[in-house]
């Protein structure tokens, strides 16, 4: 097995059993939300088996690591601040959890925790193939590490705003609107989606060209499965958010349009 098949085989074997301990700690707490919290660990985890075992140039899987270490447990910190704060189950699983008690552990297993893992992996594909790659001049390297600073302090910068907002009280119940919310409405999920592609062009200075799914899958994740769609369908039925909607970007950001943009 060459390097990169090894790399590739030791993530999925270690995100697996990494994802399979998560479901095993889940049964007695009944409370699958904190698989939420190892989302960002899993590619700490990836980076760090492929700048181990990639056999390729070790300045540039040590950065990549380091780079998905930095964004990856920024990431679990702020989700298990959040976690801790609710107290509960997240709605999605305890809706999951209430239309079928009895088989909910077995589906939560593939459905959640293996499904997590199996994305992550793929997900993943820029990091295990800077690991493995020995081709680049170095270029693709400085660019995609600008890229990846950019992504971090959208998606850092994004979530503090936006736990300051909620901390408020005089804001509770109100549309987030200032600071970086204001020219798009994701900042955070643009941030995670800008993150990615910043690793995939360093990727790319390795000569992995194929591991663009990786970026396009988290951006579709963000955009059109779990991410935007899902917020957007929850913040819905609040008051104020279609005009927010109406004059500010859905995922990049831009100026927000002005009333006579709107009406024209």
């Amino acid at each position: 097995m060459d390097h990169l098949g090894a790399t590739m085989a030791i993530s999925a074997g270690a995100l697996g059993a990494l994802m399979v301990a998560a479901w095993l700690v889940s049964l007695p707490l009944k409370d699958v939300s904190y698989v939420d919290v190892l989302w960002g660990p899993n590619f700490v985890l990836v980076g760090w088996i492929a700048y181990a075992v990639g056999g390729g140039d070790d300045t540039r899987a040590l950065i990549a690591a380091a780079l998905a270490s930095l964004w990856g447990l920024r990431l679990a910190v702020y989700i298990g601040r959040r976690k801790a704060g609710e107290g509960q189950e997240d709605r999605r699983y305890a809706e999951m959890r209430e239309r079928d008690p009895r088989r909910f552990p077995y589906v939560a297993l593939l459905k959640i925790f293996l499904l997590q893992g199996a994305m992550a992996w793929v997900v993943s594909l820029p990091l295990q193939g800077v690991g493995a790659g020995t081709d680049g001049a170095g270029a693709l390297l400085v660019a995609g590490t600008v890229v990846w600073a950019v992504g971090l302090a959208f998606e850092a910068v994004g979530d503090a705003q936006l736990a300051r907002f909620k901390a408020d009280p005089a804001t509770r119940g109100k549309v987030m609107d200032r600071g970086l919310w204001r020219y798009t409405r994701h900042p955070n999920y643009f941030g995670d989606a800008t993150v990615w592609w910043g690793l995939y062009l360093i990727a790319l200075d390795a000569g992995a060209w194929w591991s663009f799914p990786g970026p396009v899958i988290m951006t579709f994740l963000l955009t059109r499965g779990t991410g935007k769609e899902m917020t957007e369908k929850h913040m819905s039925r609040r008051e104020g958010y279609a005009d927010y909607v109406e004059r500010t970007s859905g995922f990049v950001p831009l100026p927000p349009r002005s009333k006579l943009a709107r009406a024209s």
